[in-house]
């Protein structure tokens, strides 16, 4: 049998799964519209933050408000990324701008576009408070810390601005920290956090944001965990065990996160979850460009990407991950650190997604194979949303005790 005819016998006997366990399929659903459930790491496109094109439509992003709707997916962190870039007054000036150009999409989301359907949350109470009343949840990550460039103030902005997490670097040593990229060369630029990143961290311990250690290196992730007053977050990275790549954590990181009373977003980047054998151990970053959070310079003028039919199949690809290959992670870091330190991440919209969730109309997929392998409710709303909003609860005690 060729590998294409494996695939879809692989996609076929999941079908015929499902439907041989519909008493399994309709408890998962019903566990699903139960509790909240929160993706802390979806990428946007401030051009589909407009009056003429945005969220309330179909597009082919990979979240928007439809698809969360069809999915039951509650809650998305909407993330303020921006490249590394040159390390010079003009590159940080340019990264802030991008990075309020995503600030300000989000709050017209919630304020001007469609205030009916979406509400942006500030601390957890806000995000329970806002999904009783049945409209979605928006949340603001912020991905690389670069845009801050040398002026600490900006971390109080960004705060006010509403970003609740913020990672200290992406792919590229930058002014806070090294990358997880350096691993690829072994060339490092401050053997961990620079000076600046560590105040970075203990202002953010201060104002109650969230620290990400998702895209640092191993050892400015180390000195985070141990510098930070409060528990911090692994925003969207997955298990080295079982994929060899420098994005993901070992499990020495995994018992530091643990130990720290953070949480781990499980990654669901394909290449994160399911390295294909052609790759080498340190491969770099996010699978960047697939998603239109991700895209370089923008076009003259911009093709507002509407869903107008059901989107083609995906290729078989019997080296692509599945929704059972991502809870593989979920299980493998469960197993290692216990229940209250996992969670879910899908990276959409910046290379994010596996067959079975490759959108926010698939969430509900996850939920089913966490009851397929015996989870309880109680469990599956703590790796949803439990665990999350209980670091950041934590994070906000602190900063509250520094005041």
């Amino acid at each position: 049998m060729k590998r294409a005819s494996l695939a879809f016998a692989a996609a076929a006997g999941l079908a015929a799964s499902l439907h041989a366990q519909p008493d399994l399929v309709a408890r998962a659903r019903a566990i699903h519209q139960r509790i909240i459930t929160l993706d802390t790491h979806n990428d946007i496109d401030p051009r589909n933050f407009t009056a003429d094109c945005n969220y309330t439509m179909r597009l082919t992003t990979q979240v928007n408000l439809p698809k969360m709707k069809e999915g039951g997916l509650g809650v998305s962190f909407f993330i303020a990324y921006v490249g590394q870039g040159e390390l010079t007054p003009a590159g940080y000036e340019n990264a802030y701008r991008q990075a309020v150009a995503k600030f300000d999409a989000v709050h017209r989301l919630t304020e001007q576009i469609a205030p009916n359907e979406i509400a942006l949350a500030l601390t957890p109470g806000d995000v329970t408070r806002i999904a009783k009343s049945g409209k979605k949840v928006a949340v603001i990550g912020i991905e690389n810390g670069y845009p801050i460039g040398t002026d600490i103030k900006r971390v109080r902005e960004f705060f006010d601005r509403g970003g609740r997490y913020m990672s200290l670097a992406h792919n590229g040593h930058n002014q806070l920290a090294d990358s997880h990229t350096g691993e690829a060369a072994g060339e490092w630029k401050w053997g961990g956090l620079s000076p600046l990143g560590r105040d970075v961290i203990q202002e953010m311990n201060r104002l109650g944001m969230m620290v990400d250690v998702s895209h640092p290196s191993k050892a400015a992730m180390l000195q985070a965990i141990g510098l930070s007053k409060a528990p911090v977050i692994a925003s969207h990275s997955s298990v080295r065990k079982l994929a060899n790549q420098s994005r993901n954590l070992d499990d020495e990181q995994l018992m530091a996160m643990k130990t720290n009373g953070g949480v781990v977003q499980i990654n669901a980047v394909s290449d994160f979850i399911k390295k294909p054998p052609e790759r080498t151990a340190a491969v770099g970053g996010d699978s960047s460009g697939r998603g239109s959070g991700r895209g370089g310079q923008a076009p003259a003028a911009y093709r507002c990407p509407v869903e107008t039919s059901p989107p083609p199949a995906p290729a078989p690809n019997p080296d692509r991950a599945t929704v059972k290959d991502y809870v593989d992670h979920i299980d493998y870091a469960v197993k290692l650190i216990g229940i209250d330190h996992v969670g879910i991440a899908s990276d959409f919209d910046g290379g994010g997604g596996v067959d079975g969730f490759n959108s926010a109309a698939e969430a509900v997929n996850v939920t089913i194979e966490l009851v397929r392998r015996n989870y309880t409710e109680e469990q599956i709303a703590k790796i949803w949303s439990g665990n999350l909003l209980r670091v950041w609860s934590e994070v906000e005690k602190v900063a509250a005790e520094k005041k």
